[in-house]
């Protein structure tokens, strides 16, 4: 019987969020993520104006970031894709298999 390998347990989306929370605030950074509510509706994130907006958006010395985290399978919308493009160059869509990428973002060395 051969060995069999290894599995990462699934992050949720909120594990996910949390995490990279968590780094950026290690590293000096303000950080700010708009969390949903449940309604008589159904989960909610109150909002006016263009829908999509990033999951996490981060400032330091300057420097401002925008972030839509994705565990999965998840893809980002088509909104969210459109705030990415508008935020430009520090727009990041992230799976936790990022995790050096945005490790080397919350540093400062990309």
């Amino acid at each position: 019987m051969g060995k069999r390998k290894p599995t990462m347990p699934r992050l949720t989306e909120a594990q996910f969020t949390t995490q990279v929370i968590a780094l950026f605030r290690l590293n000096g950074w303000m950080v700010s993520h708009f969390r949903p509510a449940r309604t008589a509706k159904g989960w909610r994130t109150a909002i006016q104006g263009d829908a999509g907006f990033g999951d996490i958006v981060a400032a330091r010395r300057g420097r401002k970031i925008m972030a839509e985290l994705k565990v999965g399978r998840n893809i980002a919308s088509p909104d969210q894709i459109l705030w990415l493009w508008a935020w430009g160059n520090d727009a990041f869509v992230w799976y936790p298999q990022d995790w050096d990428k945005i490790q080397a973002v919350a540093e400062g060395r990309m």
